[in-house]
C-alpha cells in the first residue's frame, strides 16, 4: 500500500475537523489526506445503548502525577466533542492582553479582532444560540436566538443590563438539519436526543470526502523529521507500527498528547509541555425568598460577568458564573423551585511547575504533573465570601453557600504555547512550529493564558484562522 500523502492530520476532535473543514475548501482536487484517530467511531446510537462516551478508558491513556487534578477527555472520532456541554462564549478582548492591561500573564500574538471573523464563522459551524447584546464585540448576529431565562435570571438582567447575558451556547434554540431543538434534559454530557453540536452529527461528513483516508484504532507515536522539516508521522495500529509520508503534519489532539508527541519526537524546547493549566470552580447554592426558577429552555441560562473584567485583574483572577437551570430542588413543601444554582469559574496562571512528561516507567503513555494553582486564583477565590454576596444583591436571598472547587473542568491548556517570539514560544500566530515551519500545532495547547470562559470555541476560531492562513 502507498503510504505516502500531501498530509497528515492526527485526530478528529475540534482542532482538527474545524482545520479540515477551512483547508478543503481551498484544497486541489486531487491532494490526499490522512487523517490518524485513535479510537472508533462509537455512534451516538452506540454511546447511548452503553450508557458511556467511548470503548477506550482516559484513565489507562495518561499517568496522572496528582489524583486530585482530573484531566478529562474523550478519545474516539470526534473526541471530546462527545462529551462536552456546548458552551461557547467567547474570549474578551483583554482576555488576550493580560500583560499589556494589567501586567500579568502574557499577551496573545493575535488580537480579537483578528479573531472575531472566524469566532463568527465556527458560531455558523455550529448553529450557536445566544443574545443579541452580546458582551464582546461582534460584526454579525448569533445563528440562533437566545434561550429563555429563568426568573432570577430576569432580575439579574434587569440589575446588570450590561454583565448578564443569555449563554451562548451550540445546544440548539431551534432545530436544524441533523439536530432537533433542546428540551432542556440536563444530560448534556451524553445528551440523549442529541441536540449538542458534536464532529459527528455535524462535519462527520468531512471525512467522506474522497481526497481524505480515514484510519481508525491508529494511535500516533510521533513526527518524523529530518533536518528540520517533518517527513511524516509514526503509529501503531493493529499492533504493528508503520510510518506515513507527508509534506504537511497537523496535530489536533489535546493540551496532553500535543506536547507528548512533540517530546516523543525530540523536537525539544523549554517550554514544550510547561504551563500545563485550565480553569477552577466554585458552586454557590441560592436559596431565594419568594422567587420559583428552573424555568429557562436549557441546562445552562446565564452567563454573568459581574466579577469578570476590570482592575482587579491585576490583583486577582477573573469569575465567570454560569447559572444552571437543571433543578436542584429545596425540600421545604411550596418553595421547591426556590433556587438558584451558580457555577464560578476562575481563570488561572499558567506556570511551569504544572507540565506533561513522558512517563519514565512507561514511555507509551504521556504523564501530567500538577502541583496547584496560582496564588493570582486563590486571591480571588479567598475573596468569593465578600464579593458573591454584593453581585447577587439583585436578588431576595434567605441563604447563600459556597463549597469546594472542582477536580476539573475539561479545558485542558497550555503546553505548546504560540508567540512571536521563538525563545518563549513554540509555534508562532497561525499555529506553525517555530523550527519545523511545515508543522501545525492546534488546539488548546497553544493558549498563553487562561481565560474563565469556555474554550471550545477559541479552539475552534483558531483551528479555522490557521487553515486560512497556511
Amino acid at each position: 500500500m502507498d503510504n505516502t500523502f500531501d498530509v497528515i492530520v492526527v485526530g478528529t476532535s475540534f482542532s482538527s475537523s474545524f482545520f479540515l473543514h477551512n483547508y478543503l475548501a481551498k484544497a486541489r482536487k486531487d491532494i490526499r489526506i490522512l487523517v490518524l484517530e485513535r479510537g472508533q467511531k462509537n455512534s451516538h446510537q452506540w454511546q447511548v445503548k452503553n450508557r458511556k462516551l467511548t470503548n477506550i478508558s482516559t484513565n489507562s491513556s495518561h499517568v496522572n502525577n496528582n489524583p486530585a487534578k482530573h484531566w478529562k477527555y474523550i478519545i474516539g472520532f470526534g473526541g471530546s466533542s462527545r462529551a462536552w456541554w456546548a458552551c461557547t462564549p467567547r474570549l474578551m478582548p483583554n482576555d488576550l492582553k493580560l500583560k499589556s492591561v494589567y501586567g500579568v500573564g502574557r499577551d496573545w500574538p493575535i488580537s480579537y479582532d483578528e479573531l472575531e471573523p472566524y469566532y463568527t464563522e465556527a458560531e455558523r459551524i455550529m448553529s450557536v444560540s445566544g443574545p443579541n447584546d452580546a458582551p464582546y464585540p461582534r460584526s454579525q448576529p448569533y445563528p440562533q436566538p437566545p434561550h429563555r431565562f429563568n426568573n432570577p435570571d430576569k432580575i439579574l438582567k434587569q440589575a446588570y443590563p450590561d454583565l448578564y447575558f443569555q449563554q451562548a451556547t451550540a445546544r440548539v434554540r431551534q432545530a436544524t438539519k441533523n439536530r432537533a431543538l433542546c428540551c432542556n434534559n440536563g444530560v448534556c454530557g451524553l445528551c440523549p436526543i442529541d441536540v449538542k453540536f458534536t464532529i459527528q452529527n455535524e462535519l462527520e461528513y468531512l471525512y467522506s470526502d474522497p481526497r481524505i483516508t480515514l484510519l481508525l484504532e491508529a494511535e500516533a507515536l510521533g513526527v518524523e523529521t529530518t533536518a528540520g522539516i517533518a517527513t511524516g508521522v509514526r503509529y501503531l495500529q493493529a499492533g504493528i507500527e508503520k510510518i506515513a509520508k507527508a509534506d504537511l503534519v497537523v496535530l489536533g489532539t489535546n493540551a496532553i498528547f500535543n506536547p507528548y508527541l512533540l517530546q516523543r519526537s525530540n523536537l525539544l524546547h523549554p517550554l514544550l509541555g510547561k504551563r500545563l493549566n485550565e480553569q477552577i470552580s466554585m458552586w454557590a447554592k441560592i436559596d431565594l425568598i419568594g422567587v420559583d426558577s428552573f424555568q429557562g429552555s436549557t441546562s445552562i441560562s446565564a452567563n454573568g460577568y459581574m466579577l469578570y473584567d476590570g482592575p482587579h485583574r491585576a490583583e486577582y483572577s477573573a469569575c465567570l458564573m454560569e447559572v444552571h437551570n437543571v433543578p436542584n430542588l429545596r425540600t421545604e413543601r411550596g418553595r421547591w423551585r426556590q433556587r438558584a444554582n451558580i457555577k464560578l469559574i476562575f481563570e488561572d496562571l499558567p506556570d511551569e511547575k504544572n507540565y506533561v512528561k513522558v512517563n519514565e516507567t512507561d514511555p507509551s503513555k504521556p504523564e501530567t504533573v500538577h502541583k496547584g494553582f496560582s496564588a493570582y486564583t486563590m486571591r480571588a477565590i479567598d475573596k468569593l465570601p465578600e464579593l458573591l454576596p454584593k453581585a447577587l444583591a439583585p436578588l431576595p436571598i434567605e441563604n447563600l453557600t459556597i463549597t469546594g472547587h472542582s477536580k476539573g473542568e475539561s479545558h485542558i491548556l497550555g503546553t505548546v504555547v504560540m508567540g512571536d517570539d521563538p525563545e518563549i514560544s513554540i509555534v508562532d500566530k497561525y499555529l506553525v512550529h517555530h523550527q519545523v515551519r511545515n508543522l501545525l500545532v492546534l488546539g488548546g495547547s497553544a493558549f498563553p493564558s487562561c481565560s474563565p470562559s469556555n474554550p471550545t470555541l477559541t479552539i475552534s476560531a483558531l483551528s479555522l484562522w490557521a487553515a486560512t492562513h497556511l
